[in-house]
């Protein structure tokens, strides 16, 4: 039988909580309220390498009930380089099982779920349609355009994120909103856009951790309502220079996967 988990139960903060996420509560954009949603929360995040690294890490720490991971890939010498979830150690092991296992020991008070799997398009409408929010931390075209696909079905907000040489990108989709934009709108499949893997072109170590806690940062802010996200803006960041720009996009009318053509 194929695991699919379920969304979150209703949870209440105890002593313990409220002193674990004091820094949170104490801040009046989040308070009890907001730290209570995140513990209600379920996320799924798709790959626990570089970018899954810094995100999961800060979900757990930040407190969210469930936390999803799933990547079929083992760790390899060349992967501790900037995947700071996994310890030489475990090289050979599977990622998502070894991030659990460093995961619960940040915080024993959370559901953890690691899945050693490639999912499918079926399997990721099913995982996607569980979760409240969805964190892309790919390294691969197809699959992001995949997750895309999934998330505007089951109207799941997306945060997407990519790193790569120096150069690093961020943004946030969300089909819950009429007229807003999805990945498909601002990199078509049938164009010559590829991330590409870091074994071939190369990756700054930091890099990943600065955008994959951006990516963290924009999760929490969708599932509290706060703030400002970025959904219709790409945050684009340059490491060798350290400097963001940043490029407003919309929805294309005629895209195959959210627009009138659909």
């Amino acid at each position: 039988m194929t695991f699919c988990p379920t969304r979150s139960a209703q949870i209440d903060l105890d002593d313990n909580a409220l002193l674990r996420y004091s820094r949170h509560i104490l801040l009046d954009e989040i308070g009890i309220e907001g730290q209570t949603a995140l513990s209600q929360a379920h996320v799924l995040v798709i790959g626990a390498g570089g970018l899954g690294s810094p995100v999961t890490l800060y979900l757990a720490s930040a407190g969210i009930g469930t936390l999803t991971i799933v990547d079929d890939d083992q760790i390899d010498l060349s992967n501790l380089q900037r995947q700071i979830v996994h310890t030489e150690d475990r090289v050979g092991q599977n990622k998502a099982l070894s991030a659990k296992q460093t995961l619960e020991a940040l915080n024993s008070q959370i559901r953890i779920i690691a899945l050693n799997e490639r999912a499918s398009s079926e399997r990721l409408l099913e995982l996607v349609a569980a979760a409240d929010i969805v964190v892309d931390c790919c390294d691969n075209f197809a699959t992001r355009h995949a997750i895309n696909r999934a998330c505007v079905a089951s109207k799941t907000p997306l945060v997407s994120g990519a790193a790569v040489r120096f150069d690093g990108q961020l943004t946030v989709f969300d089909a819950r909103i009429d007229g807003a934009p999805c990945y498909h709108c601002l990199f078509g499949e049938e164009g010559e856009a590829n991330d590409g893997p870091c074994a071939t072109f190369g990756v700054f170590a930091p890099l990943v951790g600065i955008i994959g806690a951006a990516q963290a940062a924009e999760t929490l802010k969708v599932l509290m309502g706060l703030g400002e996200t970025l959904i219709g803006r790409l945050q684009l960041y340059d490491a060798r220079t350290a400097r963001w720009r940043e490029m407003k996009y919309k929805q294309d009318p005629i895209c195959p996967v959210c627009g009138t053509q659909a």
